[in-house]
């Protein structure tokens, strides 16, 4: 594309910043609000995928309801030239995916401080229903000012939900920062965000992400199966509150993971008072081997491909450790222990056999009265966790042999406990199609409760506009989302705004969901402050969101005070009216000596030149000629009298 280059009269491309899988960024200029923008325009070949463009505009437009310090703005949305492009705000500044190339390892609070403001920005997205899931080093600007900005939050769920693009088998996005179940195809959620922020993380503190691979596929099946070790390890410098923050963002099972960005925000933000951090340990929320849903997970992800030279890779990078020689022993004695158990057992072939004991019929029993049964019988324990909605918590489900047969007197009796209905997370869904969005919540194992329409300027027919409860809530299997679907702009009949006040004007259009301008305008008959007309005019059919224009009256228009001096009584009221103001003549006259003004305007106020309202009144004074002789004589005879008298 040449530059500089115009998009829709408005924007102008002058500058490449940056290529990406799915669009090049330029940084522009807004030509009609004149500052400064960037602008993502998608390479020509996602434009023409009718799946991925609807998906990208709803992600836009959601996303671009985000309002927060640490995210990056969306302005605008639009189509030009075969293409389409989002206008965003241009950050002055870094990628944290340049700084990490240029300078290694951060120090730990500065690692923890963008960690923390990074989490702040998702925590909002979250709330406004928006799961970012592309979280990496790529999508973290550092402004100049040290502030931390997000940007293309949901951008990547158009690209995962493209039906060009997704294809079975494909790793789609940055394998490096996925959490276990976007490796898996699963759904992602808030706490996918999370665990990618624990990758980001990790690799600020340490120089290097957790796990490296030579293909997506070898690093997404390390995020499954294998655990990083600790960034202390790597970087001495990290303390122990930190660490710990980082192990649980990265584990391994959604529900033992930070259940929300802001929950792992309080603890970075405990990490940099100084504040211990406390973190469960694994065991308290993993889930139970055998359980259905380690079953799912394990089923799911296809069999590591590493080649051989990665494998000598990994072991000459390995430390040397002690762990090869305590196994051989261990083995060797193991072998020697069941030796000496057949020799045993040869040489005592006359003793009777074991003895059977009978196994009760545990279920739907509670599990400490279970538990006190099968010991009374003397069986080893080992107790599983399952999820039920036939039992109640902390009931048996059933054993392992089953009630109702026998087994050794000692022998092990695995024990199923319910840990209750299952937990779903509720997927975030305003902002998709009404159809799009029940099979979301239908492929989560949950129902569509009610389905109630509003009219929304913001959002098109058959779109979610609501949802209840809100993404990320965990709710039993099979519960309902009530929904609240959009049936587009709602058509308004234009009330008359004429007489009203320029506030009770914009209050009653804001209530309608209309919005408004402005434009001023003298008038001699609407007073001052009070709307004259609306444009469209009062009883048009309009939309929700609409603008409308309103015309508020100046009152009316000032007039410049006409000269008067010279003109008679007569020819100063016929100009004074002229201009639609009042002549009013001073009852006392001025003495002038010619008699050529006797009669005329001599004085006047306002002076000529002034401003003044219509209707405003202009006094002028006429001069008065008095004879000087006339006033000599009297002041000599009054003299001279005065003179005689003694």
């Amino acid at each position: 594309m040449d530059l500089p280059h115009e998009l829709n009269e408005r924007y102008v491309a002058a500058a490449h910043l940056a290529r990406g899988g799915m669009a090049d960024v330029y940084q522009g200029t807004d030509t009609l609000l004149n500052r400064s923008v960037a602008i993502k325009i998608l390479h020509s070949q996602y434009s023409s995928d009718e799946a991925f463009v609807k998906r990208f505009r709803r992600e836009a437009q959601a996303a671009a309801n985000l309002s927060h310090p640490n995210i990056v703005g969306i302005f605008d949305w639009g189509q030009a030239e075969g293409t389409y492009f989002i206008v965003m705000e241009l950050v002055d500044g870094r990628s944290l995916r340049d700084v990490l190339r240029s300078e290694g390892a951060l120090l730990p609070r500065r690692a923890t401080e963008i960690a923390a403001e990074t989490a702040a920005a998702l925590s909002v997205a979250h709330q406004g229903g928006v799961i970012h899931r592309d979280v990496k080093p790529g999508n973290i600007l550092l402004a100049k000012d040290g502030t931390v900005k997000v940007t293309d939050f949901g951008i990547a769920r158009a690209w995962d939900d493209s039906q060009e693009l997704t294809r079975t088998g494909a790793v789609i996005g940055t394998a490096t920062y996925f959490s276990p179940e976007q490796a898996q195809g699963a759904a992602a959620d808030a706490r996918s965000d999370v665990y990618s922020l624990g990758v980001v993380l990790y690799e600020i503190l340490t120089g290097r992400p957790p796990f490296t691979g030579d293909s997506p596929m070898s690093v997404a099946f390390q995020h499954v199966s294998a655990e990083a070790p600790a960034p202390s390890s790597l970087n001495p410098d990290v303390p122990a509150s930190l660490d710990a923050v980082v192990m649980k963002a990265l584990r391994k099972d959604p529900a033992g993971r930070y259940q929300s960005a802001e929950e792992m925000r309080q603890d970075l933000l405990a990490v940099l008072k100084g504040d211990p951090v406390v973190v469960p340990p694994l065991g308290a929320v993993a889930p139970a081997a055998g359980s259905h849903e380690a079953t799912q997970v394990m089923s799911q992800m296809p069999p590591a491909t590493v080649p051989p030279d990665e494998v000598y890779r990994q072991i000459e990078e390995e430390p040397t450790s002690q762990l090869p020689f305590m196994f051989t022993a261990f083995g060797l004695l193991a072998a020697l222990a069941i030796l000496l158990f057949f020799l045993f057992d040869l040489a005592g072939g006359d003793e009777p056999d074991s003895e059977l004991v009978d196994i009760p019929q545990l279920s739907g029993v509670l599990f400490q009265d279970a538990e006190r049964a099968l010991q009374a019988q003397g069986f080893e324990l080992t107790t599983i966790f399952e999820s039920s909605d036939e039992f109640d918590p902390r009931t048996v489900i059933r054993t392992n042999p089953a009630g109702g047969t026998q087994a050794e007197r000692g022998s092990v009796v695995q024990i199923f406990v319910s840990s209750g209905a299952e937990e779903i997370a509720v997927p975030p869904v305003v902002g998709q199609d009404i159809d799009d969005a029940r099979a979301e919540i239908e492929a989560a194992g949950l129902t569509v409760g009610s389905v109630e329409t509003r009219p929304d300027a913001d959002f098109d027919i058959n779109v979610v506009i609501e949802q209840n409860p809100g993404p990320g809530v965990e709710v039993g299997l099979g519960a309902p989302v009530n929904l609240i679907v959009s049936t587009g702009p709602e058509v308004i009949d234009l009330p008359d705004m004429s007489g009203k006040t320029e506030r009770q004007a914009t209050t009653e259009l804001a209530t309608l969901g209309l919005l408004f301008a402005v434009e001023e305008e003298f008038s001699t008959d609407v007073p001052n402050g009070e709307v004259i007309r609306t444009d469209p005019e009062a009883g048009s059919q309009v939309l929700s969101g609409d603008t409308i224009l309103l015309v508020v009256s100046k009152g009316p228009e000032p007039v410049e005070v006409p000269p008067l001096i010279g003109l008679t009584e007569a020819e100063a009221r016929a100009e004074v009216e002229a201009v639609g103001l009042v002549l009013n003549v001073a009852a006392s006259t001025q003495p002038v000596a010619d008699p050529a003004q006797d009669g005329l305007v001599v004085d006047q106020i306002p002076t000529d030149g002034q401003t003044a309202l219509p209707g405003d009144v202009v006094t002028v004074t006429l001069g008065k000629f008095t004879p000087p002789s006339t006033t000599t004589s009297t002041t000599s005879t009054t003299s001279t009298t005065s003179t005689t008298i003694p």
